[in-house]
């Protein structure tokens, strides 16, 4: 039996899909940056995204936008995604740049984080910033809502 080419695409990526379903790696939130350079092109990419997220906003709000609830949506998830930033940026500056912080994990599920001394209400700070996915999981719903509302209407 012969396998159509216009098929054997889609199979061939369902198998490997469901390789890698059951047979994972580490998959870790966190990225580490290699040497100084890194971790620099990396907070400047952060800036420059609020600030373009920033000109979206004024942009929107300039023309008027915000009236239409899809464009409405966008403009919350830019803010979403500035709030995003500026928090990766606060623990990439405290994680990486700074050296006031210090995390050990003890077993699978526990995280310890130490604070330079007279330092300590950083531990609390840094533990409250690493959540940042409280910002960019609801940025992407109301991107995602907005986007699909816009394309409703243009379709209308």
């Amino acid at each position: 039996m012969r396998i159509k080419s216009t098929t054997a695409l889609p199979l061939l990526a369902w198998a490997a899909s469901l390789l890698t379903l059951f047979m994972p790696e580490a998959a870790l939130a966190t990225q580490g940056h290699g040497g100084r350079e890194g971790v620099y092109v990396h907070q400047l990419s952060h800036i420059f995204f609020c600030i373009s997220m920033g000109i979206l906003i004024y942009w929107l709000k300039s023309r008027n936008l915000t009236r239409e609830p899809g464009w409405r949506c966008v403009g919350i998830s830019a803010l979403l995604f500035i709030l995003w930033s500026a928090d990766a940026f606060t623990v990439h500056l405290l994680d990486e740049q700074l050296g006031l912080i210090d995390t050990q994990r003890i077993g699978a599920w526990r995280l310890r984080i130490d604070a330079a001394d007279g330092y300590g209400w950083l531990g609390s700070l840094y533990y409250l910033t690493k959540l940042d996915h409280l910002f960019c999981v609801p940025a992407l719903v109301f991107l995602y809502l907005g986007l699909r509302r816009l394309l409703m209407e243009a379709a209308a």
